[in-house]
């Protein structure tokens, strides 16, 4: 099994900053890229941030030079930097991972529990 364990969520005033975290474990042969989402209530999730094996990362336009993604490849672990944060920022926050198994296995998607993020003042 793959388990994804976000962490770092919380209630920030405007303008403040947090740090997200999402650790993969398990039974994992490679991981070709990683990301954040996020929700809010009555909204599709989005792409916030992504980065893949060779470290290109992509951005939303609205959290381009407010957020930075980066990420621990020897502990499968990928970090949202998220400052001068605003309410609209406000969601759930779910982490993700494209990874494969085993050699023998294609790659697929696997997601966190999700983490919530409130932005208020």
């Amino acid at each position: 099994q793959v388990q994804l364990v976000e962490s770092g969520g919380g209630l920030v005033q405007p303008g403040g900053s947090l740090r997200l975290s999402c650790a993969a474990s398990g039974s994992i042969f490679s991981i070709n890229g990683m990301g954040w989402y996020r929700q809010a209530p009555g909204k599709q999730r989005e792409l916030v941030a992504g980065i893949i094996s060779g470290g290109t990362t992509t951005y939303a336009d609205s959290v381009k030079g407010r957020f930075t993604i980066s990420r621990d490849n020897a502990k499968n672990t990928v970090y949202l930097q998220m400052n001068s944060l605003k309410p609209e920022d406000t969601a759930v926050y779910y982490c993700n991972a494209n990874l494969r198994r085993s050699v023998l296995q294609i790659s697929r998607d696997y997601w966190g529990q999700g983490t919530q993020v409130t932005v208020s003042s």
